[in-house]
């Protein structure tokens, strides 16, 4: 079932005629709406490209969270073969919310790492919301402690809203696990590509994207904050979430321009719920090119390059 946001509303109402006018054939044979519907589906198709071609800051957030976005699993379950999930962290708990396990990339061995939103209310449920708590940067912590001992490439993949903030996650040494996983990697000697494929919130996403490479989908962000958050501080207003958006500057497109991100990975009209397989497959080829191209440099050179790449962040135009 396809769920529509707010924006897309005048797109949900054609779509639906056209799927009523098919419905009525089915179910008398005599009817011939065809030419109907597919008038329609062409109306529904312009309209679908004009709402996509110029989306805003706010309007990318919405599209970032949409139920139907392809998640973390599918990603793992469409790209790597021989997964092999590792769990816990060896200290307190297994983290659902974090998924990782070594895997093979195109017959490469890989170690994947990455938040899992869930795609139901129980499963959203049992990962958290994607929201980790500290036991689950510990467990990318092992495993990273694990792909570097091994000479394994680190692929992660980030969907998260932010850390967790519970009360537990506090008392446990949520920043400071977000510190060490941080620290972590900038420090492995292997290379680290990071992909975001929904939103990239706060700490809690730069614990696993201090990457060689970081790639965006599309229509994913990034930020400091939520709007929504942002909001409620600077202006005491959650609903000031628009202006909040477009002041932080969180788009792909953004991102690229200030060079905090390397890359971007066009998305299927409409985004990447509308055609999943596309989406996914597209953020492979990604993947796969990015590692080609850190292949065979040593571990001293990937650290260095790595160090200096988040040092020179932000630093452009200063000279001037």
């Amino acid at each position: 079932m396809q769920n529509y946001l707010e924006f897309e509303k005048p797109l949900a109402e054609i779509e639906g005629k056209a799927e009523e006018l098919r419905a009525m054939a089915r179910a008398n044979s005599e009817m011939d709406v065809e030419k109907e519907a597919a008038a329609l589906d062409a109306k529904a198709d312009k309209m679908l490209r004009e709402l996509y071609a110029e989306l805003t800051p706010w309007r990318k957030c919405q599209v970032a969270r949409h139920p139907n976005r392809p998640h973390c699993m599918d990603y793992v379950n469409r790209l790597f073969t021989d997964f092999m999930p590792l769990a816990g962290d060896r200290n307190f708990a297994d983290d659902h919310a974090v998924i990782g396990g070594l895997a093979r990339l195109e017959d490469r061995p890989v170690m994947v790492i990455g938040h899992e939103k869930g795609h139901d209310t129980k499963t959203r449920i049992e990962r958290n919301f994607g929201m980790a708590r500290p036991e689950g940067y510990r467990k990318a912590i092992r495993l990273m402690d694990l792909a570097d001992r091994f000479r394994l490439p680190v692929v992660t993949l980030v969907d998260t809203p932010g850390a967790y903030p519970g009360k537990g996650a506090e008392e446990r040494g949520q920043s400071e696990a977000i510190a060490r996983s941080t620290e972590r990697c900038l420090s492995i000697g292997v290379p680290l590509v990071s992909v975001i494929i929904g939103e990239g919130g706060s700490g809690g996403a730069v614990a696993f994207a201090t990457a060689d490479r970081l790639v965006m989908l599309e229509h994913s962000i990034y930020s400091v904050i939520s709007p929504e958050g942002c909001a409620s501080i600077l202006w005491k207003d959650a609903e000031k979430m628009r202006e909040a958006a477009e002041a932080l500057r969180l788009t792909a497109q953004d991102l690229k321009a200030l060079g905090v991100i390397d890359r971007i990975v066009k998305e299927p009209v409409g985004g990447a719920q509308r055609a999943r397989d596309a989406a996914i497959d597209a953020v492979g080829r990604s993947i796969v090119e990015l590692l080609e191209e850190l292949s065979g440099k040593d571990g001293k050179a990937l650290r260095d390059a790595r160090r200096q790449k988040f040092l020179d962040m932000g630093s452009k135009g200063l000279a001037a």
